[in-house]
């Protein structure tokens, strides 16, 4: 089973950081003939499926963000395209940031990136993020507006929760909607979460027998434990990704 988490996200080291962190600049030319086949491989598989369960807006926003199916994306490219539509740029980091630098890039319309490929041999299992999970799996959402403004309002908010009730909720929010978030279109349910898009497993749980999936609803949501380690047997499906902003809103309005 692929490891879903992101490098910075993790529920058990959210606390608040009004620093950001120290960006690394994608030196494109340092990536080899094997990263470049590695994406291919990725790429390809997760696309025979996902032409069909994915998010429309998913599957545009990989038309619009620019992603090549035979090599490892460009972030210059990738954010020329990107800031011309929402603002919005993927900025390389080292490795794992503490969730509250995280949030507070994601409240600046920056969203920290890992750099390393995966290596061949841990195609189907993997530790933790490399670009093909954060770019391939998260970076095409950003494309739209309504999903980049929620996840934009999502990370102030959180940067700024304050007691270990707002932290757990807010990790409970982003686990349920920006990793493993599903939504309904054209009446068929579909995937958008990240978790979901680059992982093979995890998407077919989702959509399966063994997975309870039930309407969105904030409160609902806020109050749902999850586990990382295994599948997960309750998702949540949005109408639309208005109900995210609506959802944060609802939160910072409870907050003021």
């Amino acid at each position: 089973m692929h490891q879903h988490e992101h490098a910075a996200a993790s529920p058990d080291t959210m606390t608040a950081s009004t620093a950001l962190p120290t960006f690394v600049e994608q030196r494109y030319a340092d990536y080899d003939a094997e990263a470049h086949d590695v994406w291919r491989i990725l790429f390809e598989r997760r696309m025979t499926t996902l032409h069909d369960t994915g998010s429309q807006v998913f599957l545009e926003g990989i038309q619009r963000i620019g992603l090549e199916p035979d090599r490892v994306p460009d972030l210059a490219d990738v954010n020329r395209r990107l800031g011309e539509r929402t603002g919005w740029n993927a900025v390389g980091v080292g490795g794992f940031i503490p969730a509250g630098q995280f949030f507070r890039c994601l409240a600046n319309r920056r969203f920290p990136t890992t750099l390393a490929v995966r290596p061949r041999a841990q195609l189907d299992y993997l530790p933790e993020p490399d670009i093909f999970h954060d770019v391939f799996g998260h970076v095409p959402l950003h494309s739209d507006p309504v999903f980049a403004d929620f996840l934009q309002q999502f990370g102030a908010i959180a940067a700024d929760a304050t007691t270990e009730d707002e932290t757990t909720q807010m990790a409970r929010l982003f686990w349920f909607t920006v990793e493993f978030g599903l939504i309904r279109e054209a009446g068929r349910v579909k995937i958008y979460g990240s978790g979901l898009i680059s992982s093979h497993g995890d998407a077919a749980n989702a959509l399966g027998d063994r997975c309870d999936r039930r309407p969105f609803a904030l409160d609902d949501v806020l109050a749902q434990p999850f586990e990382i380690d295994h599948f997960q047997d309750v998702l949540f499906v949005v109408d639309s990704f208005d109900q995210l902003f609506e959802a944060v809103e609802t939160i910072r309005r409870r907050r003021a």
